[in-house]
């Protein structure tokens, strides 16, 4: 993955990107790196969880946790207020409505007679 990013110019790849892409590309770029020095740390016999690395590995994963709400904010379902209201008002039952219908469904309802 690292080989990919290098061998590509890194301003051609911000310059196809919106500003979102580059903070999520920014992002997996720093951690990647600091990953790669946490593993380089454990090689030498040091502990990392005592290393300044540590931190900023955190820093940056809450960084990543922001983008993600973003992204999911633009993800979620917006309310048509518009296309609400009107779908409310169509379901909502009127007598008068109603009375008309079923005047106009069955004008002689009620006029049977029954023979018995």
């Amino acid at each position: 993955m690292v080989q990919t990013l290098v061998s590509v110019s890194r301003s051609d790849n911000l310059l196809k990107l919106d500003p979102l892409d580059r903070a999520k590309l920014d992002l997996m770029s720093a951690y990647a790196l600091n990953s790669m020095f946490w593993m380089y740390l454990v090689t030498q016999g040091v502990n990392p969880k005592d290393h300044a690395i540590k931190q900023e590995l955190d820093r940056i994963r809450t960084h990543m946790n922001k983008i993600k709400e973003i992204t999911d904010k633009r993800k979620a379902a917006r309310l048509d207020k518009n296309a609400a209201s009107r779908f409310v008002r169509n379901a909502l039952w009127d007598a008068e409505d109603n009375k008309r219908k079923n005047t106009n469904e069955h004008p002689k309802k009620g006029k049977h007679m029954r023979f018995s």
